[in-house]
């Protein structure tokens, strides 16, 4: 965590660590915003009792602003928790068939299907081959082809039924993602 912590900290240089021989200034705290000379960024700083922190190392000149530096850190990882909060989390539940799943299993297992839809996971279903009912690998394509047709007004094909190993695999998307209040 520390090493992290340390991590954040240098992404940012300030005071004395700027580099630069001039600075352009930004900020609500400035009166005259603008470009400065180094020495002179600094002393505006000193003067406000803040540090002077480069935002922007890449531009012509490096962008600065006058703030409290502890301040300016834990707003950027207060933003930064935002943005991964806000961040959208893929759910995928897994449907497992046999070759020769009956009509009940099979019903109930896609009512399960539109459930998780519904509440915008994506769907993997799978026909799972034992031993020799590798053999019947037709059987397998055609219960999931079945079940993709089943499920068109629910959702999307992102893989077709592939042969994986002892799988055959598909993959299915939501069409509309769920709206979260």
């Amino acid at each position: 965590m520390s090493n992290k912590k340390n991590e954040f900290e240098q992404q940012y240089r300030i005071n004395e660590q700027i580099k630069a021989k001039m600075v352009r200034l930004v900020g609500d705290n400035i009166e005259n915003p603008g470009i400065y000379p180094i020495q002179d960024a600094l002393k505006i700083a000193q003067e406000m009792e803040l540090d002077l922190i480069e935002i922007s190392p890449t531009a012509q000149p490096p962008v600065c602003k006058i703030l409290d530096y502890q301040k300016f850190l834990y707003q950027q990882k207060k933003k930064q928790k935002e943005m991964k909060a806000k961040a959208a989390k893929i759910i995928v539940k897994e449907i497992r068939f046999g070759p020769n799943t009956d009509d009940h299993d099979y019903n109930f297992k896609l009512k399960h299907a539109i459930n998780f839809l519904q509440e915008g996971a994506k769907v993997k279903a799978y026909v799972f081959f034992k031993g020799r009912s590798i053999l019947y690998s037709d059987q397998g394509k055609e219960l999931l082809e079945r079940f993709i047709k089943d499920l068109e007004s629910y959702a999307k094909v992102e893989q077709e039924p592939k042969l994986d190993g002892k799988r055959m695999i598909i993959m299915l998307a939501p069409l509309t993602t769920k709206k979260k209040n």
